[in-house]
């Protein structure tokens, strides 16, 4: 379904009383026609957190000039803070290695207008699923990884990011620990599907680790990834009931079901423009 031309606005600053009123008041002055508003107030951080999305034709200027007349109402309050134009679809790099099943899924999203980006290519350290992505129309790059090539391996990735002009990295089941270089040169930009419950059994072989454990519960987390393994911001997690009867295979499977959901839910929370990040949390407005 097609929705208006709007522009979202997210910000987050030290809370303090006027906040609301200045950028409710500001988007008034000049007839902005807003459609969605989300506000939270961290009283432990004393940060102040919102989202706003707006009608663009109501507006009387274009999206830079909208940029340039808040510029000094976010200085005033010490704002952190973007403004999206929906009109522009989001460049997703998607990243895979053997396992399909997030990578079918999100093609199928893509293919069907359910998620409305545009995939300008699909990077893998394996060959495998070439044909698959080419037959959608979507270049695939295979750039091996090894322990003696990972320096110049993730320096063609992001050089790869950079020439698609992609906005965000999915690692869609991308088995490979990315280099604190790639890290820290597009933070908030990868995303990664991790087959737990994080903070639970990080590392490799997860359902493995939790059939040890014996837990009762399996999950799937999305996360933003830094430098530190598994340790990034967490953007939307879910869980599955298992019992004694369950063996490691059976939590793979169930777990892949999660994975495809959970993924998809926050790579479209982040599209939206609906995850602002403080420190290692996130406050996501579903």
């Amino acid at each position: 379904m097609s929705r208006s031309h709007r522009y979202t606005l997210s910000l987050s600053c030290p809370d303090r009383v006027g906040v609301v009123a200045a950028v409710s008041g500001f988007l008034a002055s000049h007839q902005g026609w807003i459609t969605e508003a989300n506000h939270h107030a961290d009283a432990e951080a004393q940060r102040f957190f919102m989202r706003q999305e707006i009608l663009a034709d109501s507006l009387p200027f274009d999206l830079s000039t909208l940029r340039a007349h808040f510029a000094p109402i976010a200085a005033e309050f010490r704002m952190d803070w973007r403004i999206s134009d929906s009109a522009r679809k989001k460049r997703v790099v998607l990243l895979v290695s053997k396992q399909e099943h997030c990578l079918y899924d999100l093609l199928a999203r893509w293919q069907s207008g359910d998620l409305d980006i545009d995939i300008p290519c699909v990077i893998s350290n394996h060959d495998t699923f070439r044909r698959l992505v080419e037959w959608h129309g979507i270049p695939f790059h295979h750039v091996p990884v090894s322990a003696d090539n990972k320096t110049a391996a993730y320096a063609e990735v992001a050089r790869l990011f950079d020439a698609a002009d992609g906005d965000v990295m999915v690692l869609a089941r991308y088995m490979q620990i990315l280099s604190p270089e790639l890290c820290a040169r597009y933070p908030g930009q990868i995303l990664n599907i991790h087959h737990s419950f994080l903070p639970s059994f990080v590392g490799a072989k997860p359902y493995h680790q939790a059939y040890t454990r014996g837990v009762k519960l399996i999950g799937a987390t999305c996360h933003y990834v830094t430098h530190e393994l598994d340790q990034g911001p967490i953007i939307e997690q879910d869980v599955i009931r298992v019992d004694h009867s369950d063996a490691p295979e059976d939590l793979v499977r169930y777990g892949k079901d999660i994975e495809k959901a959970v993924l998809a839910r926050g790579l479209r929370y982040h599209l939206e423009d609906r995850v602002l990040v403080h420190g290692n949390k996130t406050v996501v407005f579903r």
